[in-house]
């Protein structure tokens, strides 16, 4: 069941029902927004996440009138993605991952790294995910625009408690040790 990491669906507020259609409209089953976070979990057979995404893109370009960029993950990488950012949490920060596009060839500088003007810090990067610590005071949103002035390319950042969540509801297989 892959999931639908989206940029907040470029800055706009998009109607749930309207995604849930639009999804839908691609033959995609069990299509759930969680919450209103920006992503979307389904069931799909089809391999290919690449001609998937793409067309996730066209459908929802044409149901909002604006191109969205589509990050698409399946739930066993997410919950790689989990296993991986814990070794990154400490006490009284907040941890973030950022997704990359996976054509992504831009190098990323060298790490740790802080973000200019705060205490947010770049920490790891590890294939299309970068993972980062927030210390408050509206840093959430500055891995976003940072890697995406730094790497040249759109981004989308998610807490990790997010991603946590939608692992425990929709990834947990009980034939799973």
């Amino acid at each position: 069941m892959p999931s639908l990491e989206g940029s907040t669906w470029g800055g706009h507020v998009a109607k749930k029902e309207e995604l849930l259609k639009a999804f839908a409209s691609l033959g995609l089953r069990n299509v759930e927004a969680y919450k209103q976070s920006g992503n979307l979990v389904f069931e799909t057979n089809t391999a290919n996440l690449g001609a998937i995404a793409g067309r996730i893109e066209d459908q929802v370009t044409r149901t909002l009138g604006y191109d969205v960029p589509v990050f698409l993950r399946t739930l066993d990488y997410l919950e790689k993605v989990v296993k991986k950012g814990s070794r990154h949490e400490k006490g009284g920060a907040t941890l973030l991952v950022t997704f990359l596009p996976s054509s992504t060839q831009n190098p990323i500088p060298q790490l740790p790294l802080t973000i200019p003007r705060s205490t947010a810090e770049v920490v790891s990067a590890t294939g299309s995910e970068v993972f980062s610590l927030t210390h408050g005071g509206g840093e959430g949103g500055l891995p976003n625009q940072f890697l995406e002035s730094k790497l040249k390319v759109k981004t989308t950042t998610r807490n990790m408690n997010v991603i946590r969540e939608i692992v425990q509801k929709y990834g947990l297989n009980p034939a799973r040790p």
